[in-house]
Order: C-alpha cells, then sequence, then structure tokens
C-alpha cells in the first residue's frame, strides 16, 4: 500500500462551461488555469492509457468513474523502444475531472500518484465534482468548451478544434520499429504506442512518418493511418496523400481518425458529433453479418458513409445511434475502423482487424520493386 496523506487544505478551483455552468471543486493536480472543450469518457479503468492518447489533444477530460487515483499510475518501462504501459511519451488533455481522488493508491506496478504525475507534468487536476450531473448536462447539451479558474483567476474560453491538433502530436521525423517481414509505412496523425506493439508483434517493420509525409516515395507493403486529435478536414495533405494510394492496390487499414481520413480520401463527408464517442463499451454491427463486438472509442467527429461513392461501403455501424464505424472498398484491400481494434485498456474483441491486414499484405507479395 503506498500512502498519501489526505489532503484537506486543497486550493479551491472551478470548471466554468460557456453556456455559464459553474462547478465547485478542489485540486489536486498542476495548481494552473487551462482552457478546452470538455468531454467524457465513461470507462472503469485504464485513466493512465486516456490521459496519454494524442486523441484527447486540447481536451479537459471528465471521467465518470467515481473513484480515480486508486491504483496510481505505473513505471516508465520500455517494450518496442516504446512506454510499455502508456499510448505515448506525455500527457496530452489539457486538464482532469473527476468525482472524488483516491489519495491512497495500491497496485504490484504503481510507480507514483496521480498526483504527483499532473503535478509534474503541468497538468492541472480537479476532484469534488458531481461528474453524473457534468456528464448528464454534456449530453443534453453536447460538448462545450470550458475552462479550469484557479483562485478566481479569469482566463478566457479556448476552442481546440480551430487548431491543426494533429501537426501537434505527430512525429517530426521518420522512425523505425522493429525487422520483421512486412515492411508498413504508419502515418503518425497522434497514434496510439499500442498500436505500434500490435503491428511488430504481426512480423512486421514499421515506418513511422509524420502526419503530412509524402510517402508515395517509400518502398511498403501496406498503409496504416492512425488515430489523431481534431477536426479531420484539417489534415488536408494526408488526405492528399492518401488520395493517391488509393490509386494503387497496395493495402490500407486506418483506426479512428484514420477512418475519416480513409472516408474523406475515398471522396465522403465528416460531421461533429454532439457530443463524441468515449467509452470502453460500444456495441458495434459489422454490416452483412449478425455479429456484434465491444468496443473502445475515442472521437468527436464521425464519417458520413451516405456519401461514398459507390465501389465503397460501410463496414461496421454503432448500434446505439447507427453512426457510421468503418468502411471498405468493394473490390481493392482498403477498410478502416472507427474504433480501436487495439485498445489498452479496453476490450480486444476486435484485435483481429490487425490480421486482416497482414493477411491481404501477405495476399499481395510482390508489392515492392526492392527489398
Amino acid at each position: 500500500m503506498h500512502n498519501m496523506a489526505q489532503n484537506t487544505d486543497t486550493i479551491p478551483v472551478e470548471l466554468v462551461l460557456e453556456d455559464g455552468t459553474v462547478f465547485k471543486a478542489r485540486s489536486f493536480g498542476h495548481e494552473s488555469s487551462v482552457a478546452g472543450e470538455v468531454v467524457f469518457n465513461t470507462s472503469m479503468a485504464g485513466y493512465p492509457e486516456s490521459i496519454t492518447d494524442p486523441s484527447y489533444k486540447g481536451q479537459i477530460l471528465v471521467l465518470t468513474y467515481p473513484l480515480i487515483g486508486n491504483y496510481g499510475v505505473p513505471g516508465k518501462q520500455v517494450e518496442f523502444e516504446l512506454l510499455k504501459y502508456f499510448e505515448s511519451d506525455e500527457i496530452h488533455i489539457s486538464g482532469l475531472v473527476i468525482s472524488d481522488y483516491s489519495f491512497n493508491f495500491s497496485h504490484w506496478n504503481a510507480d507514483q500518484s496521480l498526483a504527483d504525475w499532473l503535478k509534474e507534468s503541468g497538468i492541472p487536476g480537479i476532484y469534488g465534482v458531481d461528474t453524473r450531473a457534468l456528464t448528464k448536462h454534456l449530453r443534453e447539451k453536447g460538448s462545450m468548451l470550458g475552462k479550469i479558474q484557479i483562485r478566481d483567476e479569469k482566463i478566457p474560453f479556448h476552442d481546440p478544434n480551430q487548431s491543426n491538433l494533429v501537426d501537434q502530436v505527430s512525429c517530426s521525423e521518420i522512425k523505425e520499429y522493429g525487422n520483421g517481414k512486412n515492411r508498413i509505412v504508419l502515418v503518425d496523425c497522434g497514434v496510439k504506442n499500442n498500436i505500434i506493439r500490435c503491428l511488430l508483434k504481426r512480423d512486421t517493420k514499421v515506418i513511422r512518418v509524420p502526419w503530412d509525409y509524402d510517402f508515395s516515395q517509400l518502398d511498403y507493403d501496406g498503409l496504416f493511418i492512425s488515430n489523431g486529435p481534431g477536426d479531420p478536414t484539417m489534415c488536408k495533405k494526408t488526405i492528399d496523400h492518401l488520395s493517391n494510394a488509393l490509386n494503387e492496390d497496395k493495402p490500407v487499414f486506418g483506426i479512428c481518425l484514420g477512418n475519416q481520413l480513409l472516408g474523406l480520401a475515398a471522396g465522403g463527408s465528416t460531421y461533429k458529433l454532439k457530443y463524441g464517442h468515449r467509452s470502453h463499451n460500444q456495441p458495434v454491427l459489422q454490416m452483412g453479418t449478425n455479429r456484434a463486438y465491444i468496443t473502445s472509442q475515442n472521437h468527436g467527429y464521425a464519417l458520413d458513409d451516405n456519401g461514398l461513392p459507390d465501389e465503397w461501403e460501410p463496414l461496421f455501424r454503432n448500434l446505439n445511434d447507427n453512426t457510421n464505424e468503418g468502411i471498405r472498398h468493394k473490390t481493392k484491400p482498403f477498410f478502416s475502423s472507427q474504433f480501436h481494434p487495439e485498445a489498452s485498456s479496453g476490450p480486444t474483441d476486435t484485435e483481429f482487424l490487425f490480421d486482416d491486414f497482414i493477411k491481404k499484405i501477405k495476399e499481395k507479395p510482390n508489392n515492392r520493386t526492392t527489398e
């Protein structure tokens, strides 16, 4: 058991929403004010993974599970040149909002407390908020701008979706992982570490390139388009490069933002969801079957598959609200999922999609001009 004295003298703070709603709270993270888009996640566990997910860039994250911090934060062990227990090398949320913070934490893998991690990373965290009421408010009104204000400090609202968030979280130079048989170009729009791990476990060499990199000059067997934050239409360079790639027959697999970018490259359109899908238990139906899968998701935008050309079709659909959850080309080896088949922590019911991607690559063994 790791003990931390209960801090009864924490600093008063408030969460202010753009519609004027105010939630009083106490601070347990870094003592600073911040503005962003307020969104909620309904997962029971996985806060180290969520907090380091680049798809949350610019967002103030509300965790609906009532007790957070009870298992601390894992250590910085490395696997495949990646931090083993995190989705990236840093915290990407702008701020954290929870109901009750556990000042005591206990876990075999814990290295430090959530509070200490937030403080050393410069990220504000607040507790004592009625997250049930806040989540109901966001479901009714929709995701909205908000700000965490410490000690009555007044700061302006900020809409992160007006910025190219993908440019902020993508790698700045090419990096290679593994030495497997299948060469995968991974377009990094804010990729989660576990996507790279899932690829490396399947006899691949992963060539990670920046979001706006022209990968047409590279030799590869398969193309992967990653998840990422913000409005997909901000990624015009990625969409243009992807459109060119669709003129070839090399397999393409996109996840989350990658689904939206594939749809845009194919000629479809996207729109902003009222409050987004951010949880571990979103049910999706595989089209043309009676198979439903439980999935992990994190996105605020969706693909409108009604506008896709005839050679494309929906692959998955959300059983809660009927939104698109993936597409595929009817004759070429291009497909995508809006959900996260690599989810950690989260259900892994759909990790077989990585196997499908590798299978499509093996069915086209003579893709590359050189070894």
